[in-house]
């Protein structure tokens, strides 16, 4: 676990108790061999921070963020960026991003208000041994 907030990283703010987003960083890890994505649950203070430094709330956790390159990326959009960002097949999602943002968010904030009905929720956010929870921020 590092305290730090790297610059070069691409970082991916999930929600840190839902089983659904820790599967998503679960999915996301072993397609990054390079280890370049770095993670941090929403709930936490380098979350919070992160969020704070891109004017986005600090209240909503109905949202993966992914921070790249000084510029962030919410719901859909991050999403797209971060299958493109892993290259190879998942850069196919890349022309979705054409698909009008208000019909791609309603489809995210569908899954996002059930996600905790639909795949459960945790008690806390658990960093996963090895390389993944070296990867995470705090």
């Amino acid at each position: 676990m590092s305290a730090e907030i790297p610059e070069d990283h691409p970082i991916v703010l999930f929600d840190g108790v839902c089983n659904l987003c820790s599967g998503f960083v679960q999915f996301i890890a072993p397609r990054d061999p390079d280890g370049e994505f770095r993670f941090a649950s929403l709930q936490s203070e380098t979350g919070t921070r992160l969020l704070e430094r891109h004017d986005l709330p600090t209240d909503d956790l109905e949202s993966v963020v992914l921070i790249q390159d000084g510029d962030a990326y919410v719901k859909s959009s991050a999403v797209i960026q971060i299958a493109v960002t892993l290259g190879g097949l998942y850069r196919l999602a890349g022309p979705t991003r054409f698909v009008p943002r208000a019909i791609r968010d309603w489809l995210y904030d569908f899954v996002a208000a059930r996600r905790y009905r639909w795949f459960g929720q945790k008690d806390r956010c658990e960093i996963p041994p090895g390389d993944v929870g070296a990867r995470f921020l705090e």
